[in-house]
């Protein structure tokens, strides 16, 4: 298997770290950032939408970070995405938040401040992203609190790899943030995690 995009990519680092968990060897090729530009033909044959990361497995393309996690977990038929409907239903449900709500929660502040995106230099949007991530953060924690140990409970899942990155993300970026000791806890479990440290908690947001 064949994965395209570069290894800062937040959204490529949540394949690498299902990779690892899997104990799949992904051959990754560098596409985005400061490599080979995604609006080169070549890439644009392959995903259309001109975004990393993108997976080549035989004769499937698969795009979208999400989609892509899904796939790996179910060829693989582990536990990190539930054979059982309702619990499936329930990771889908903490990884369709994870994509809406609470990335576009985070989109102000951090291209503001991290990326340093011009589109973004206003103080006043960035204090809404920084209200609005604080918000959904928050959210977690209550959630945290009351569901377990992980996300859906007793069990680590896809839930847990594409919410951890965002927390890291949370964590790493200059602003203002609540003690959120739940979610703290839950970042803590996860450090002996296959890819844990080498795609998550690795110093890059």
């Amino acid at each position: 298997m064949k994965l395209l995009g570069q290894p800062n990519s937040i959204n490529v680092r949540k394949v690498l770290w299902t990779g690892a968990e899997l104990g799949l060897a992904l051959d990754r090729e560098d596409w985005g950032g400061a490599t080979r530009t995604t609006s080169d033909p070549d890439f644009l044959r392959l995903n259309p939408k001109g975004l990393v990361p993108v997976l080549i497995d035989g004769g499937l393309v698969l795009s979208e970070s999400n989609a892509i996690c899904r796939y790996l977990a179910s060829k693989c038929e582990t536990s990190l995405f539930s054979v059982d409907p309702a619990k499936r239903a329930q990771i889908d449900a903490w990884m369709d938040w994870q994509v809406s709500d609470l990335n576009n929660a985070w989109r102000g502040v951090f291209m503001g401040r991290v990326r340093k995106h011009p589109k973004f230099a206003d103080i006043a949007v960035q204090d809404e992203s920084i209200a609005s991530w604080n918000t959904a953060m928050s959210l977690l924690e209550n959630h945290l609190q009351r569901a377990g140990p992980f996300i859906c409970g007793d069990a680590f899942t896809l839930a847990d790899i594409v919410l951890a990155l965002s927390t890291n993300r949370w964590e790493m970026t200059p602003m203002e943030r609540p003690d959120l000791p739940a979610v703290s806890e839950w970042m803590g479990r996860m450090s002996d995690r296959p890819g844990f440290e080498q795609f998550c908690r690795n110093g890059v947001a």
